[in-house]
């Protein structure tokens, strides 16, 4: 019998590749040039404190370019053809999903949105009976297991409708928002306001519901039993008189209790793997963010090209699908797109051994969340000790059994198992589910099932098969920021930091490097906080860091320099991004660095000494019109935290000072040649930072900066001079 035609394709980037190596070459030789001339330069003398840290800082810089490298070593895209899956597997043959969302606070995560999220889950174009959908309510609220009730009564009109009419998007909201549409056959238009109508009655309940308050009074997110409610069509299990199949819609809220640490996100999901164990027990899950609907309804059947491929199917781990938001600016000052990451990391990890894990978006094989402990001849006392008290949680391994009847028996142990006293003694969180530990559980649950010789995919298609919504405000992105740095360190600061874990792992050198890279990113904090001040203030009291400019060693820093800034340049345009992308990059790293590198990297350590308890804060989901306004126009909004914004203000402050008086003092004394570096670099942070310039003296606007946060950083920047000038005099 003929071999059919292979399911997905994967094809090298060999001129990226080409590019990317012959850069890290030269960039090797001169980055290895500076090192000798510091180096050389402090034999001949002794130096001093301000040369000391600026060497420092480039030595982090380096070795944290070199780790960088690994991402560029050897990208990869990848092709999927659903269509020849289709041909060769029947809908009985593909493989059952289980779709996990997650959410946390009414408040900052919509009911709403949430529906839509499920609703858009629940019509995705795969064989209905294969789907489970389970939504993992961490505030056991009333009124989400409300909105989940509505949904799914609705979901009975929806969901055959997109499959009769072949609706292409498939998340009712913003399906009804279109203004173009296409004649879909007989009784389209018909049908389709009916379901909008129904829609429309839908959304006005939760409305009322939500207005009225009366859901929210005994909302408690720290402190209420478990609770698990299943919702599936009965009436062709009765009679078989229903044409048209339904998938099965879960809520869970697991029980929360203030005596027990509930493990955040990592938690709920674990608790979300155990009760689909017992109810659907499906070997693929799909994870997503409650604001993250399906936008592509074939995304299931994409992941499967790999997932059922024999070339991947025994050590294939997960499918990760790129994050993207439909509410991203045509100027994404913020870079909601994440567009190194998901455009230039994850692509050259998928040439290593795949990329990590990402938090939403992933088609998860199950086998891999329990590891290696459950193999055919594991005792079931064993199984036990490892998964917990319920005999039928461990029943359920050996069987691969959908449970239509779901009886009040099960239920019952479904609660159990959601309960907070269930895992005690397990190694839940531990070698078994999603990892705990870390605020990150992507990242460290990846990087755990990495080292264990699982590999992962990157697939980017043409049309997003996820859509999400993105952070319109600074504020929400430094602090968003913050709390992914601080979970990386966790792990750095643990027995599992990819530095010495990984070496005793199988994974690849280059693999570990990326990973290395991803765990040390954020002690970018300590030379961006360096450049932007020491210089400055030496510049101001005239005393030289670099080379001058008629120094033949001041090409170095120069072509270190330009060259960053043009490989920086060509990525972006490379992926389709305009030039403005490159600058506003530019800029919103530099914040991030000064800001979420470094409060991530004060909360991991106050969090290893035993200061501070971890925290997990869900990103607010809910925008007002000024915010958008300002974020759709490309103007920062400047509506942030004192802690999040005196530091940026104080630094462009200081950079100011300095600029003005340092220059004036060179074209005084003659020293241009000697400081230039020196100036420019000054002037470079005010160029990339001149929003926050405009904020403080020109805006007008709500969203310009606080008068406050203005004095204060001058103080600060005044104070900031004045006790640098004693160091340096000393």
């Amino acid at each position: 019998m003929e071999a059919p035609p292979p399911y997905n394709l994967c094809n090298p980037n060999k001129k990226s590749a080409i590019i990317n190596r012959s850069y890290a070459l030269l960039h090797s030789i001169a980055i290895t040039s500076l090192i000798f001339y510091r180096l050389s330069s402090f034999f001949h003398s002794t130096p001093s404190l301000p040369l000391l840290l600026a060497f420092t800082s480039e030595l982090i810089l380096s070795v944290l370019w070199l780790l960088s490298q690994a991402f560029l070593w050897r990208p990869f895209t990848r092709q999927t053809f659903p269509e020849r899956l289709l041909q060769y597997k029947n809908d009985d043959e593909l493989p059952a999903i289980d779709v996990f969302i997650c959410t946390a606070d009414p408040e900052k995560e919509p009911p709403l949105e949430v529906m839509n999220t499920v609703l858009s889950a629940m019509a995705m174009d795969y064989p209905a009976e294969k789907l489970s959908v389970y939504v993992s309510d961490d505030g056991g609220c009333g009124l989400t297991l409300y909105a989940m009730k509505e949904a799914w009564e609705f979901s009975r009109y929806w969901v055959p409708f997109c499959t009769r009419f072949g609706i292409k998007t498939r998340c009712p909201k913003l399906y009804f928002s279109r203004f173009d549409d296409d004649f879909l056959g007989q009784g389209y238009e018909a049908e389709k306001e009916k379901i909008k109508l129904k829609y429309k009655l839908m959304e006005k309940q939760v409305q009322e519901a939500e207005s009225n308050g009366k859901m929210l009074e005994e909302f408690n997110t720290k402190n209420h039993p478990a609770h698990v409610e299943v919702m599936q069509d009965e009436s062709h299990n009765a009679n078989g008189t229903n044409q048209v199949k339904m998938p099965r819609l879960v809520y869970v809220s697991r029980e929360k209790n203030p005596s027990y640490h509930h493990h955040f996100k990592a938690g709920a999901l674990n608790v979300l793997f155990r009760v689909s164990n017992m109810i659907s027990n499906s070997p693929y899950i799909l994870v997503l963010d409650c604001d993250m609907r399906c936008n592509d309804p074939t995304s299931a059947k994409q992941a499967m090209c790999f997932h059922i491929d024999p070339k991947f199917n025994s050590n294939l781990a997960f499918v990760q699908f790129p994050q993207k938001f439909h509410n991203l600016s045509k100027m994404d000052i913020y870079d909601g797109q994440l567009r190194s990451t998901f455009l230039v990391k994850w692509p050259g990890m998928d040439g290593l051994q795949g990329p990590m894990l990402s938090g939403s978006g992933f088609y998860m094989k199950r086998k891999a969340l329990y590891r290696d402990i459950v193999q055919e001849d594991t005792d079931f006392t064993q199984l036990k000790q490892y998964l917990g008290p319920s005999n039928e949680l461990v029943k359920s391994l050996k069987s691969a059994k959908y449970n239509t009847d779901v009886t009040s028996r099960l239920l019952e142990e479904t609660r159990f198992l959601a309960s907070c006293k269930y895992e005690e003694g397990t190694q839940w969180g531990k070698q078994v589910g999603f990892l705990y530990m870390s605020l990150l559980e992507d990242y460290f649950t990846g990087f755990n099932l990495h080292c264990e010789g699982w590999k992962s995919i990157f697939y980017n298609p043409s049309s997003p098969a996820f859509l999400g919504t993105a952070t319109t405000k600074l504020n929400d992105t430094l602090l968003q920021g913050s709390r992914w740095n601080c979970g990386a360190l966790q792990v750095t600061f643990s027995r599992f930091s990819p530095l010495i874990y990984g070496l005793k792992s199988r994974m690849s050198l280059l693999q570990r490097m990326c990973y290395v890279y991803l765990s040390l990113q954020p002690f970018y904090f300590f030379p961006i906080w360096c450049l932007a001040t020491i210089p400055q203030l030496c510049l101001l009291h005239g005393i030289p860091l670099y080379p001058k400019v008629s120094n033949s060693w001041f090409m170095v820093f120069s072509y270190i320099f330009t060259m960053s800034q043009l490989k920086h340049l060509e990525e972006v345009l490379s992926t389709g991004d305009p030039i403005r992308t490159w600058w506003n990059e530019q800029r919103i790293w530099m914040m991030k660095a000064i800001i979420s590198y470094t409060i991530g990297m004060l909360n991991a350590v106050l969090k290893l000494l035993g200061l501070k308890e971890a925290n997990f804060v869900p990103t607010n989901k809910v925008a007002d019109d000024e915010q958008i306004t300002f974020y759709q126009n490309g103007l920062f909004n400047f509506q942030a935290s004192t802690v999040v914004l005196t530091p940026l203000i104080t630094l462009v402050t200081l950079n100011m000072i300095c600029f003005a008086a340092g220059a004036t003092r060179t074209i005084v004394d003659g020293s241009f040649n000697a400081m230039f570096g020196q100036i420019f670099l000054s002037f470079y942070v005010l160029m990339v930072q001149y929003p926050l310039i405009d904020g403080m003296i020109f805006r007008k606007d709500k969203g310009r900066v606080p008068t406050s946060v203005t004095l204060l950083s001058l103080a600060i920047s005044a104070s900031f001079l004045c006790f640098g000038s004693l160091i340096i005099k000393s």
